[in-house]
Parts: structure tokens; sequence; C-alpha cells
């Protein structure tokens, strides 16, 4: 008999075996030079040992192979998984160093192309599929390439909405290239981590910085943050000057905290109370001269009055004391963990010899993590309410207003208010005064308020540093009778329509996000439409009858439309359905 190919003589020898009784099973194949298949055996099911195709056994586990090492996973721990799986290792079907060969031959294949041309060409390939995708090279006369930053779309319209503040921290450096590390770390309205793009610097000079700081600034169109946080280096902030003149720049205050620990650790060890006088001067005063009078105390106190490392901090006092940053915007960090938090996760993928496309596919997973969290939080945010621990009309106001992190760390100001003393210190012609304090401090506040514009302002600045109104601004508002938050209080970047807007990048074009950022922008967008028309609509019966049927027919023009567009797209679900079974 002659048949078209060997499955069909396959599937007739094997319907033939099992209406005579028996079973059969592929034995032998030989190919030729192209491919073709030019001899094929079958055989009975119970015939000799069966011999196993290497080519095909390898080529099982070689997508495994390849996703682990791009996950950062370690041959010996995929093997043992793997193991796990198939019952045994015996059950592996490859030994293993099947394994370890496979994968140290990717790594030399990816070598092979030189750091420079696989740099480039990852670059591009990002590029590609992202158009809105920024990278920049530095380039030395001799070809070796320097400095490196890169940010992608959904990174650069992260920084549109929340780059008022940025953490850049250069401690981590990468294995390979013993290369500082610089993520240019910011905070979104859920108070998590975002990131803006990140650098591979060649070094700490002030020119490496300022090349980087100029770049990023080209990547996000421009648009200087009001405050930059990092560690103490003379190049870098020399560079901070020079390209961001509009920035507020602050010390980590938490390296600050550190490095007193290694330069006065005999102070610290021989002294009890030295290290809540230090803390003191780091966090609190709210007045710069009780602060000099402290700082001055405390060196007398200690006999620290010609101490060389706490005299180098003094000349920068300006940069890590509380007391002169109040009034700048932090979102509320004072020290640039947050970076390193995201360095932390990096050094958990990170192998020796890495190069820079395996060490960006890391850096991306990192980001893809962050952003599933960030859409988790947001979706939770949609579907529940925070509970209200006192039902007034301020909290009810302000959790249709702020993401639900923002609105516990203002309910948490808010109940203390009813532990807050209030006097009236003074009054003007247009302004009053009130010393406000609560109980659990010893510290009095002095607060305006200015009832014509509703404006109110405490000492303690909580607003100006984080932009929500402290116990003592609310306590007297709650004095003046003033039920709802004023509008001049609610700040953007902490409300649920925070990522409401389109970001234009480098280009000036609007960036379009995937379809999942797509959906949650026109959520964002249509729930500030419905909150002003719905605001707008309360204010007497005719214009809330009028918007009730708006809304009623709006409603059911909805339906409509969405059964027909389901009537018109359901062949499609059929399809998509039957092609996953």
């Amino acid at each position: 008999m002659k048949f078209d190919c060997d499955e069909s003589a396959y599937e007739f020898y094997k319907e033939y075996a099992h209406r005579i009784g028996f079973s059969i099973r592929k034995h032998y194949i030989k190919r030729g030079n192209a491919g073709q298949i030019i001899r094929r055996t079958f055989s009975c099911s119970k015939e000799g040992e069966q011999v196993v195709d290497k080519r095909r056994e390898n080529a099982s586990y070689r997508p495994i192979a390849n996703d682990a090492e791009r996950s950062g996973i370690s041959i010996k721990q995929t093997i043992k998984l793997l193991s796990m799986q198939a019952g045994g290792r015996e059950n592996l079907g490859f030994m293993d160093v099947d394994y370890k060969n496979h994968v140290h031959n990717e790594r030399r294949m990816a070598l092979r192309k030189g750091d420079e041309p696989a740099m480039m060409e990852y670059f591009h390939k990002m590029q590609l599929a992202d158009p809105s995708y920024f990278y920049s090279i530095q380039v030395d006369d001799d070809g070796q390439i320097m400095p490196i930053f890169w940010a992608d779309a959904r990174s650069i319209v992260d920084y549109g909405h929340f780059g008022d503040v940025i953490c850049f921290d250069i401690t981590y450096r990468t294995n390979r290239y013993d290369r500082p590390f610089a993520p240019f770390v910011g905070v979104n309205h859920h108070k998590q981590s975002i990131i803006f793009g990140a650098a591979l610097l060649y070094d700490e000079t002030i020119e490496s910085f300022k090349w980087l700081f100029e770049i990023f600034l080209n990547a996000m169109s421009g648009k200087q943050p009001k405050t930059i946080l990092t560690d103490q280096s003379a190049a870098m902030a020399k560079a901070i000057t020079e390209v961001f003149p509009k920035s507020n720049h602050r010390l980590c205050v938490w390296h600050i905290y550190q490095n007193a620990a290694k330069n006065l650790h005999h102070v610290f060890h021989s002294s009890k109370h030295f290290a809540n006088d230090f803390s003191d001067c780091l966090y609190e005063y709210e007045d710069e001269d009780e602060w000099l009078v402290s700082w001055d105390y405390m060196l007398k106190e200690y006999g620290l009055t010609d101490n060389k490392w706490l005299c180098s901090i003094f000349d920068v006092k300006e940069k890590w004391a509380m007391v002169y940053g109040r009034h700048m915007f932090t979102t509320d960090m004072k020290s640039t963990q947050r970076s390193e938090s995201i360095n932390s996760v990096l050094k958990k993928y990170m192998k020796p010899k890495h190069d820079f496309v395996r060490f960006s596919g890391h850096y991306s997973r990192v980001l893809i993590d962050k952003r599933h969290q960030d859409l988790q939080v947001d979706f939770k945010m949609r579907q529940t309410k925070p509970i209200l621990q006192s039902n007034v009309e301020m909290l009810r106001h302000v959790v249709e207003l702020y993401t639900s992190k923002l609105f516990q760390m203002f309910q948490d100001e808010y109940m203390k208010i009813a532990d807050c003393t209030i006097y009236k210190a003074n009054k003007s012609d247009t302004i009053t005064e009130y010393k406000v304090k609560y109980s659990q401090r010893i510290q009095e506040h002095l607060v305006k308020y200015e009832a014509s514009t509703t404006t109110v302002e405490c000492s303690c600045k909580k607003f100006s540093f984080v932009e929500i109104l402290c116990a003592h601004a609310l306590k007297v508002l709650e004095h003046k009778n003033v039920k709802r938050l004023p509008v001049q209080y609610v700040l953007k970047r902490w409300t649920q329509d925070a990522r409401a807007g389109s970001i234009k990048d480098y280009h000036g074009i609007d960036i379009k996000g995937d379809a999942q950022e797509s959906i949650g922008k026109c959520y964002s967008h249509l729930s500030h439409n419905a909150r002003e028309i719905s605001t707008l609509a309360a204010e007497n019966e005719i214009m809330y009858k009028h918007t009730k049927e708006c809304f009623e027919k709006l409603m059911r023009d909805l339906q409509e439309i969405r059964k027909k567009s389901y009537i018109g797209l359901k062949p499609n679900l059929l399809l998509g359905v039957q092609r996953e079974d």
C-alpha cells in the first residue's frame, strides 16, 4: 500500500492494530540532509526497548531552562524543581550535565555578540515595541560606552503625574561592570514606590552626573522635580545645583544617622541620652533659633565642639535638618530607602558575570512586579471604601477624594483633634491666630486662619512637606465650623483621579498605555466628571431632578450600546474560547 505521508500510514496501522487486538508505537525515523523523512518504522508496543529521541527530549526542557535563566533561578534550583515535578531525578530524561551545558552555551552565545552590539539591539527592540521608549548612551572618543540611561513609556507617564519628588541613590553596583546603578524613584498616590528611569554610570564625577541629569530632563520633557533626595556627594550636589536650579536638594537623613553612628560610636555607647538629642536635631524643632541653641548645647554637653565630622555636616545643615526643610514638599520622605529597596530586590536576581541585556531583563521584571502591585491596589480602591472612624461630614467628603492610603493618613490626623486644646492668641482685621496643642505632646503650634479664603496655616508645616492637613489645622477648621475640606487643600497627586489627564513623551506625542492602564484612566476620567456633576447638581431640587433624568437616560443608552456591541463580537468571543480549549 502507498500513503501520502508517514502520519497517514501510522493512522492506518493504528486502526488495523486496534481491530486485531494489539497496540503500536513509532519506533525508528531517519531524515535526509534537508530534514525530510526518508525512512520510518512502526512496531508493536511490546517490541524491544523504546529508543529515546534525544533531540526531542532536550528540546522539552530548553524553554524551561531559558525562562529560569531569565528569572534569575540558579541551575541547581531549577533541576531540583524539575525533579519534583517529574517525580524524581531519574524521570527527567536528561542528565544534570546536559542542562548545565545548555545554559552555559546560551550564555556563550549571548556574550559572543559583545555587550555593545547586544545593548544596542536590546534598546532597538524596546523602541520598536514602544515608540515612547527613551534611551541615551554616552560614548567617549575611543568608542568606550560611558553612562547609560533608559526609561519606558510607563515610567515617563508616572513621572508626569508623580515626578514632584525624586529619590536618587547610587550605592548599588552591578556585579559584572562594578558600575553604580542609579534608579530614579518616586511615590505614587497610593504611597507606593515607582520607578521613573534607571542609569548605569561609568564614574561619579560632576560631568557624569550633569550628563545624566540633563538626559533625564530631556526624557521627561524638561519637567523639574520640586525636591530631590540623595546621599551626600559633593559632585552630585554640584550637578544638581546646575541642572535642577528650581529643585530643593535634601540629603538622606537615614544615611546621616548611620554615619553619625560610625563617627560618634564612642558617644553613642557612653551616653544614654545622646541618641535622642541627636535625633531631635534631625527631626524636631519648628524654629531655627531654637534648633541652633539645641545644637550648641549638644556639642558642649558631650564634648564635641571640635569634632570634624559634626562640623562638616553642620555646613550643609539646610539639606538635612527638618527645621530647614519643613516648607519643602517631600511626600513625607526623609531618606533614599525607597531606592535602596529597589536595589535589594534587584540583588535577588543578579548573578556574577551578568551582561547588560540580562541585567536590564531583571530590571524589567522588577518594573512589571511593582506595576502589578499598583494595579491591584488601584482595583481594590475602586471596589471598596475605607471604614470611617467617625461618621462626620469632613470624613465623608474626603473619603470620596483621596486614595485609601492617603485617607487613612488624613483620618489619623482628624481623629487627634478630640485630644487637642485650642485658644485664641491674636486677631487682626483678616487673620486670627490660635495656639493648638495635642495632649500627648508638650509643644504648642501657632495656627493662622483667614476666614475670607478659608486658609489655614500651621507652624508645623505638615501640609507643606506632605500635602495633607495636620491635626492642629483641622482643629481650627472644626472650631470655625468648616465641615468640608477647602478645595485648596485637595492636591490632585493624592486623589483617586491622580492619573487623569494625558502625558506627552519627549517627541511631544501623547503616550498611550496598555489596555488595563487605559481602562483605569477611562474610569478615572469618568469618575472625576461624574463627581463634579453630582456636586453641582446637589445644590437645588431642579438641577438634581434634571441630572437624575439625564443619568437614567444615559444608563439606558449605554446598556443598549453594550448589547449591540456584544452581539457583534459574540462569534469572535466563541472562537477565542475554542482556541483556548
